[in-house]
């Protein structure tokens, strides 16, 4: 087939096409152009293309000829989980491929950035550093974000409050974006729980680059009666902003993770962060009354 006969099909399947979608929009590209019907579905009011994340799959039901399309909706709306996304022959359909690479892609942004500075400044966090120096280091050896330098040891001493009620510590961990979306309002409801239950707190800290157990390290150098490190989770398809409260008695280096209290799952989908808050309070307040943690403790 020549270059002039190849032309020709390609002006005869356009020209048919001409009355459907793919039609004007076969036109629209030739002319440089986004047809109307396309810019509602793909854009965003100032011509952006839409996030795909911002829409709420679970109020949208995309599998065929539901039985029971109500009670489906009403199962989506109580969970993240992937259901009623439809499919495609034995595949997902374009729209749920679309949402699973944009949830994976903000994972890994989740795991690989770092919390805004100007955050750390605004909660009044007391920064210091692991001996991990840097991003790639923190992911490849886990047993170097448990432990600190002598210096930065000596520098938490000489800054922070000791002996107080509660240590509060804060940490990316391996969200930086649940740090960022919680832990302002998180910190400003323990804040205000703490008051409520009369516990004194101490100098809250930022760790960079921190795994849990270095809140142990912590715990040895300003002897505080309870310690709570506030970090981001692991991130998943599901949410990649999830943050958790790691609690102790007394705690210290070494120690068995039963003896560890955890309120997981804190962010906009799951522990409201500011329930989350009043609530991690009221645990510190029977932690404090029972003088113990994790399996030892009695909350009901």
């Amino acid at each position: 087939m020549t270059e002039e006969q190849l032309k020709s099909l390609v002006s005869q399947i356009l020209e048919n096409m001409n009355g459907n979608d793919a039609g004007k929009a076969a036109e629209a590209s030739k002319n440089g152009k986004t047809p109307e019907f396309l810019k509602s579905r793909t854009t965003t009011d100032d011509g952006m293309i839409a996030d795909i994340r911002e829409e709420d799959y679970t109020s949208t039901l995309e599998v065929d000829n539901a039985v029971n399309p109500e009670e489906f909706l009403r199962i989506k709306k109580q969970t993240d989980a992937r259901i009623g996304i439809g499919r495609c022959g034995p595949r997902y359909k374009t729209k749920a491929y679309l949402r699973i690479l944009a949830d994976h892609a903000g994972a890994l942004d989740a795991v690989q950035n770092e919390p805004p500075e100007h955050l750390i400044k605004e909660n009044n966090l007391f920064p210091v550093q692991t001996m991990c120096e840097n991003k790639d280091v923190y992911m490849t050896r886990p047993d170097l974000g448990r432990v600190f330098s002598d210096e930065m040891k000596a520098k938490i001493r000489e800054n922070c409050i000791m002996n107080p009620d509660v240590q509060v510590i804060v940490s990316e961990g391996l969200s930086s974006t649940a740090m960022e979306r919680n832990i302002t309002d998180l910190l400003s409801s323990l804040e205000q729980g703490f008051k409520v239950e009369g516990i004194k707190s101490g100098t809250p800290i930022y760790v960079k680059y921190s795994r849990v157990p270095a809140m142990d390290v912590i715990t040895e150098i300003t002897k505080p009666k309870v310690t709570i490190i506030l970090i981001g989770e692991r991130p998943g398809l599901s949410t990649y902003a999830s943050l958790s409260a790691y609690m102790t008695y007394q705690g210290k280096v070494g120690m068995s993770e039963s003896g560890r209290n955890v309120v997981s799952n804190i962010h906009e989908n799951g522990t409201n962060p500011v329930e989350a808050g009043a609530h991690i309070a009221g645990v510190v307040r029977k932690m404090l009354d029972q003088k113990a943690s994790g399996t030892d403790l009695k909350l009901f």
